[in-house]
């Protein structure tokens, strides 16, 4: 019997699984498709864009994977579109047959139509954005070091995160941590008394989704870290200057990190797979589109019917290994079963010994909580050598407050002081984000 054909398309925490379990099956062939030959570990990319880890600790080669299995191969490409038809996946410069299709192209950040937000701010959902963003924060401290007038130079230490959910609150105390310990050695000629970082939320508190005790702790925790918390600021525009409110006032600043919302990947439109809210495809409860039995979306990208579930790790991992099982019970032919989510609990670190983690009916705040997240963080990580390096780093930042990885490795439209004004002159084109630069 010829093995079944089945196309896993991206490589993040909803597609890993799926390969994993049906790497084990001997009557199926699994390409996986990809546009990075890496898996990143987007819950620690956060702490790439504050000088903490380097990318490549968080990072794993796909193919270490798939060379463990002799029924998986890689195929590094950009996936244009399916043929549902003639079944098979439009990639570029080739086509790709499939008997089932798992799509897992996981979601981009969503500006919720405020304008100017996509072209003036840092989102933060891939490798090189944070390490595009590391380059912009640093940059801004060299660059203020040589500025003479004041209000110029508090703009360019002023740095703004729009969405006070678990990213954003993650990143806003890991920013004032880097700021308030190696960058204050780094610049004993800056006052840091100009720098600021503000984090923005247009809900009445942080953490949506969280007990209300856990969400006025980490108010209180980042408020104490020097975190300037602004709840139920509704962000207008955004602008090469700053931040403008819905109130009228206007916030300069030259960094703006973007962490306000989440919308399923564009790839699917160019599907052509039915669309609900968030730019989610709709799904049936067993994850198949309807009428398309042999196509599965799972993760970030994926809305069942009746069901909102995160976009979360956890939830993609639970959504990729049903796919898997529903594709060995139809090629046993049985029904495939429902999806229902298991809320396993939540978590949020908000710096040195302080997070805040929710169990079920058990929140708890504080140390505990922080070596908890600690511990489920390694353990999901990829790679006994990034779990041996990541856990080195913390322990050096934890017992001597440094940050091992203050560079600034410019890369092209990246943002960083000058790099636009010398691409431009070499005939470099547009940049990506022509304002989020610090000059």
């Amino acid at each position: 019997m010829d093995k079944a054909r089945v196309v896993v398309v991206g490589a993040g925490f909803a597609g890993l699984w799926v390969v994993r379990r049906l790497a084990s099956e001997k009557d199926v062939e699994v390409t996986l498709l990809d546009r990075h030959n890496y898996h990143t570990f987007l819950p620690l990319l956060y702490q790439v864009a504050a000088a903490e880890l380097e990318p490549e600790q968080i990072a794993y080669p796909l193919r270490g994977i798939c060379r463990r299995h002799s029924n998986v191969r890689l195929a590094v490409t950009e996936v244009r579109g399916i043929d549902t038809a003639r079944k098979l996946v439009r990639a570029d410069g080739l086509d790709i047959p499939y008997d089932y299709l798992v799509v897992a192209a996981g979601s981009r950040t969503a500006y919720f139509g405020v304008p100017g937000a996509e072209e003036h701010s840092f989102s933060l959902k891939t490798l090189e954005e944070a390490v595009c963003l590391r380059n912009q924060i640093i940059s801004c401290f060299e660059q203020a070091a040589l500025e003479s007038a004041p209000e110029r130079r508090r703009a360019m230490l002023t740095f703004t995160v729009v969405g006070g959910g678990p990213t954003g609150v993650e990143y806003a105390g890991a920013l004032a941590e880097l700021v308030r310990a190696p960058l204050r050695k780094d610049f004993p000629e800056l006052d840091m008394n100009d720098v600021r970082v503000v984090l923005l939320e247009a809900a009445p508190g942080v953490l949506g989704g969280f007990p209300e005790r856990l969400r006025g702790y980490a108010k209180k925790r980042l408020g104490a870290m020097g975190v300037e918390v602004r709840l139920d600021a509704s962000v207008a525009e955004v602008t090469a200057a700053g931040v403008l409110f819905a109130s009228g006032e206007h916030l300069p600043t030259h960094t703006v990190v973007w962490t306000a919302g989440v919308r399923g990947e564009v790839v699917a439109e160019h599907m052509g797979l039915p669309l609900g809210r968030g730019g989610r495809v709709a799904v049936l409860p067993t994850l198949q589109v309807e009428g398309l039995p042999e196509v599965f979306v799972v993760g970030d990208m994926s809305l069942p019917e009746g069901q909102n579930p995160p976009m979360n790790a956890p939830n993609a991992t639970q959504q990729g290994r049903l796919a898997a099982e529903n594709i060995l019970a139809m090629l046993q032919r049985r029904d495939p079963v429902p999806f229902r989510y298991r809320d396993k609990g939540a978590m949020a670190t908000i710096g040195r010994q302080a997070a805040v983690v929710r169990m079920g009916n058990f929140a708890f705040s504080g140390f505990l909580a922080w070596l908890l997240w600690l511990f489920v963080h390694l353990a999901y990580l990829i790679g006994f050598r990034n779990r041996l390096i990541v856990l080195i780093n913390w322990a050096w930042d934890y017992l001597f407050y440094e940050r091992a990885v203050r560079l600034i490795l410019p890369r092209r439209g990246c943002g960083t002081i000058d790099s636009r004004k010398r691409e431009a002159a070499q005939g470099a084109g547009d940049a990506d984000r022509p304002g989020a630069t610090c000059p």
